[in-house]
C-alpha cells in the first residue's frame, strides 16, 4: 500500500537538475505540493522552457548549511518528502564541495530526521566508484575506492555513505541514494556546450583516445523521473524495505561509445570535422599533466587535464538492473531526442 504525501521540498530546486524534478512531481504528482529550497530563485530563461508555472511553486530562499533556514523551509511547507539534490558543478576546488555535499547534507539530514521527515532521497553519482580504471557494466555491488578521481565524487560519496547509514525504518525515516552519469538536457551548462564550444574554436579535430570506450549519458528527465519513483517506492509499505538504505545507478541504459555524444552535437549544429587527429589515451594523459604545468606556471587555467584525459578516455557504463527491478525505472527520453531538446534549449536562450 502506498502512503500519499501532500508536500514535497526540492532542495536545489532551482539548478539543472532540479527544475526538471519540480516540473516530473508536477506532472506525475499534480496533488502534491512543491516547494523549493535553493540559494538563488528559479532561472527565469530555464522555467520557459517547462509547462508548469513557476508561480505555482513556492520557493524558500536559503543556506543548506543553516540549519535554521533549513528547519525553517520544512516546518513552512510542511513537507513529508525531501529531495536533495543541490550540488556545486563540476571543475570548482574542494572547498566548495566539502561545504555543499558534506556539511550541507549532514545539516539537512539532522534537520529533516528532527521533523519527522518520512521519505529522504538523495543525488549522488555514478562517479562515486570512479577512480581513473575502466568500469565495465557495475551494479551497486561494486566498491567505492578509497581515492577518488576528484573533489565532486569524493564528496558525492561522503554525503552518501551519510544518507544510507541515515535509513532508520524503525523510527519512520527513510533514505535512498541515486547515482546518475552523465547528464544532459535543457539547462546543461557544461556538457554540451562544452562540445560546441569545442567545434565553434577549432578543436574538434583532435581526438582523446581510440574511441572504443562506452560511456553512459543520461537524459536529465529521465533522472527526475528515478526521483519521483523513489520518493514513491520509500512510502509504499509493499516496496520500502527494498529500496530504502539503498543506492541506485541511473542511466539511460545505452551506453555509447563516448566520442558518439560529441559528434552528434557537432552534427546537429552543422559542423562535421574535416580531419581527426587520434591521441592515444597515454598520450592524451601525459599532455593533461604538461598542459596543467603550463597553464600554472602562465597564471591561466588548462583547457586539457589528465582528469579529464581519464575520464575521456576511459569506459564507464553501468547496469540498471536494480533500478529497473525495484524503483520501476525505465529511461523515457532517448538520447538521441535528449541532445535535440538541449540544443533547441541552448539556441533559444543563447
Amino acid at each position: 500500500m502506498s502512503q500519499q504525501f501532500k508536500s514535497v521540498l526540492l532542495v536545489g530546486g532551482a539548478g539543472f537538475l532540479g527544475s526538471h524534478l519540480v516540473q516530473q512531481f508536477r506532472t506525475n504528482k499534480p496533488d502534491v505540493e512543491i516547494h523549493v529550497f535553493d540559494i538563488r530563485p528559479f532561472p527565469e530563461k530555464l522555467a520557459k522552457y517547462f509547462t508548469f508555472d513557476p508561480k505555482e511553486i513556492t520557493f524558500h530562499q536559503g543556506d543548506l548549511t543553516s540549519a535554521e533556514d533549513v528547519s525553517k523551509a520544512i516546518k513552512d511547507s510542511k513537507c513529508q518528502v525531501v529531495v536533495h539534490s543541490a550540488s556545486p558543478v563540476h571543475g570548482l576546488g574542494k572547498d566548495i564541495y566539502e561545504k555543499v555535499n558534506v556539511l550541507g547534507t549532514q545539516t539537512l539530514l539532522k534537520v529533516s530526521k528532527e521533523l519527522n521527515i518520512k521519505a529522504f532521497v538523495y543525488t549522488s553519482s555514478a562517479g562515486v566508484i570512479f577512480d581513473g580504471s575502466d568500469i565495465y557494466n557495475a551494479n551497486e555491488t561494486w566498491p567505492i575506492p578509497k581515492v577518488a578521481m576528484d573533489g565532486y565524487n569524493e564528496t558525492k560519496a561522503a554525503g552518501e555513505d551519510m544518507v544510507l547509514k541515515a535509513n532508520d525504518p524503525e523510527n519512520g525515516f527513510l533514505t535512498i541514494a541515486l547515482r546518475p552519469a552523465g547528464i544532459i538536457g535543457p539547462g546543461d551548462r557544461q556538457v554540451v556546450p562544452g562540445l560546441r564550444q569545442v567545434a565553434r574554436t577549432g578543436q574538434s579535430k583532435f581526438q582523446l583516445g581510440d574511441n572504443n570506450n562506452l560511456f553512459d549519458w543520461t537524459y536529465v528527465g529521465n533522472v527526475a523521473d528515478a526521483h519521483v519513483l523513489a520518493a514513491e517506492k520509500l512510502l509504499n509499505a509493499d516496496t520500502r524495505d527494498a529500496v530504502s538504505g539503498q543506492a541506485f545507478f541511473i542511466t539511460n541504459d545505452a551506453p555509447a561509445y563516448f566520442w558518439t555524444l560529441a559528434r552528434a552535437v557537432w552534427k546537429a549544429d552543422g559542423h562535421i570535422p574535416a580531419k581527426t587527429v587520434v591521441l592515444p589515451r597515454p598520450v592524451a594523459i601525459v599532455a593533461g599533466y604538461l598542459s596543467q604545468t603550463v597553464a600554472g606556471l602562465l597564471g591561466k587555467e588548462a583547457g586539457l587535464t589528465a582528469f579529464r584525459a581519464k575520464v575521456v578516455t576511459a569506459t564507464r557504463y553501468h547496469d540498471i538492473t536494480k533500478a529497473k527491478t525495484l524503483l520501476g525505472y525505465k529511461p523515457q527520453v532517448d538520447i538521441e531526442t535528449g541532445i535535440r531538446y538541449t540544443l533547441e534549449w541552448l539556441n533559444e536562450v543563447v
